[in-house]
């Protein structure tokens, strides 16, 4: 039986940015960095003072420049039945300025 997936706490967790990829024929045009402002305003909003993600190696330079650090070594996730090199980073929300 599935279970019910559980809240989370605001005050104690951070937001979960998950699955955001851009088309190819769009990178390098700010589309990423636009996705993930509006994920990181939304968390402000909703009460978050951190956010963290698994971000594939491909991503990380975007998301280092946009105030991420990772936090763990890389690990190799299975998607879709290909190893995938991920790592987790993190960053601090400020306050909407």
């Amino acid at each position: 039986m599935p279970r019910a997936p559980r809240g989370i706490d605001t005050a104690t967790e951070p937001a979960r940015i998950r699955a955001m990829y851009t088309d190819p024929d769009f990178a390098r045009q700010g589309v990423g960095r636009l996705v993930l402002d509006l994920c990181e305003n939304a968390a402000r909003r909703a009460g978050f003072s951190s956010s963290t993600m698994m971000a594939t190696m491909a991503g990380v330079p975007l998301y280092r420049a946009c105030g991420y650090i990772a936090v763990e070594r890389p690990i190799m996730a299975k998607i879709d039945g290909v190893e995938v090199p991920l790592v987790r980073m993190e960053k601090a929300l400020d306050e909407l300025g």
